[in-house]
């Protein structure tokens, strides 16, 4: 059983060695550097529970300026990806019912992540696959502020997806493993 500290070791190192060495992010990099992401762990495996982390986030958002990003991360639930799906819906909601839409987005990541209509083998699911389950919210003002100097933002996904194929399979398993 790994201590929270732990999971948030491992979760940072996915994030410096596969989004940030990869690029998959154009906005991960600096806010990395410039130490603004906030990182929880949440163990419950109750889904209120996990909902009401997903608030306290958002909340947490609010009050500090300083957090341009926060990883909610679920070590112990949601390993299933459909059940994760039913998680990532939920938290949308939670956002549009909380007037939070249009001010923070939400992104996810999961272990067995799957684009929708790929094959389970596909290279380009590991653009998501992370170490552990998780919600990944973003202040949208920042994301709007990176893609003002950014080209061609609307190539990101695409670029990505070509980028983990060249790679192929085995290297991005064992880049994304080597985080654990």
């Amino acid at each position: 059983m790994h201590s929270s500290q732990d999971i948030i070791n491992q979760t940072k190192k996915w994030i410096d060695d596969v989004v940030v060495a990869c690029h998959f992010c154009p906005f991960a990099a600096q806010v990395v550097k410039q130490k603004k992401v906030h990182y929880q762990v949440e163990t419950s495996t109750d889904s209120d529970a996990c909902m009401d982390a997903v608030l306290r986030e958002l909340i947490r958002l609010d009050n500090d300026a300083d957090i341009e990003t926060s990883f909610l991360i679920f070590p112990h639930t949601f390993t299933q990806f459909d059940d994760f799906l039913d998680l990532v819906a939920l938290a949308e909601a939670l956002l549009k019912r909380n007037g939070y839409a249009g001010i923070y987005q939400l992104a996810s990541f999961h272990p067995l992540y799957q684009f929708s209509n790929a094959p389970e083998n596909d290279p380009a699911n590991y653009t998501n696959r992370s170490v552990y389950p998780m919600l990944h919210l973003l202040r949208e003002a920042g994301i709007d502020r990176v893609l003002e100097n950014y080209k061609n933002p609307e190539n990101i996904p695409s670029d990505n997806i070509k980028f983990s194929r060249r790679k192929g399979l085995s290297f991005m398993e064992k880049l994304r493993d080597t985080c654990f």
